[in-house]
């Protein structure tokens, strides 16, 4: 039986990471929902989602072909990859260098995208309204989907990082119903900031693993990476910062 001191990192980064995707794909629903009404979102939304779960039923099976020392190279590898992109992206948005995503800019365009077309009278704006949504569910989905195997697949915890990304859609949805509006206030760089320290470490962790190497403290030694990645990744906010305070002064 897994113990909950094993699950909870892999729960809490894949709740993180969904987190920021689902907010993402929510804003752009809710665009098309907003200007073409809910048919063609729910369409579209529906349509990816089924994509979705063909994908993972037809994929995830073939994990159990791949030997776990390869799976778990391999999954280390991308994740770390994946984790540095964040990771890399958050230091710079917090350093000043690169704007801050806004869900109500995104919100604004793409209802402004969606109006223009309306404006046109396009005869098939309801298709452009259902792929637009169709899109946004399958290209975020793929990266939670991605999060939730590399995240789970290296020792066994699937179950336990689907869940964390069942409960980030859950939470997202059921927020996004009540207050009706883009989610704007989501610290989406501090959670990137978050879920690039945790990927980056499971990265070098499975990489490892993967490699043969019996790390000191065996999970705990994710833990002692994160630390060192949220280190480094403050030192170097600070460094990149320098310059526009200098050039202020």
């Amino acid at each position: 039986m897994i113990s909950w001191a094993t699950a909870a990192p892999a729960v809490t980064a894949a709740f993180l990471a969904s987190l920021v995707e689902v907010v993402e794909a929510f804003t752009i629903v809710l665009a098309v929902a907003t200007v073409r009404g809910w048919r063609p979102a729910l369409t579209g939304t529906g349509a990816g989602l089924a994509l979705l779960v063909v994908l993972v039923l037809a994929l995830g099976p073939l994990l159990d072909q791949v030997p776990l020392h390869a799976l778990q190279l391999v999954i280390g590898v991308l994740l770390l990859l994946f984790g540095l992109r964040w990771l890399r992206k958050a230091i710079l948005r917090s350093a000043g260098v690169l704007a801050l995503h806004d869900e109500a800019k995104a919100f604004a365009a793409e209802e402004k995208s969606l109006q223009e077309a309306e404006r046109r009278q396009d005869a098939h704006l309801d298709w452009i309204a259902g792929i637009t949504a169709f899109k946004a569910v399958v290209l975020e989905g793929l990266e939670v989907v991605f999060i939730v195997v590399a995240v789970g697949a290296g020792r066994g915890l699937l179950v336990p990082a689907a869940i964390g990304a069942l409960a980030a859609c859950v939470l997202v949805l059921l927020i996004g119903v009540l207050v009706h509006k883009p989610l704007a206030r989501v610290p989406e760089n501090t959670l990137k900031f978050g879920v690039g320290i945790m990927l980056s470490a499971f990265g070098v962790f499975w990489t490892g693993e993967g490699l043969g190497v019996d790390w000191p403290g065996r999970d705990l030694a994710i833990l002692a990476f994160a630390v060192i990645f949220l280190l480094v990744g403050l030192v170097t906010v600070k460094l990149a910062a320098r310059p526009a305070v200098e050039t202020r002064a």
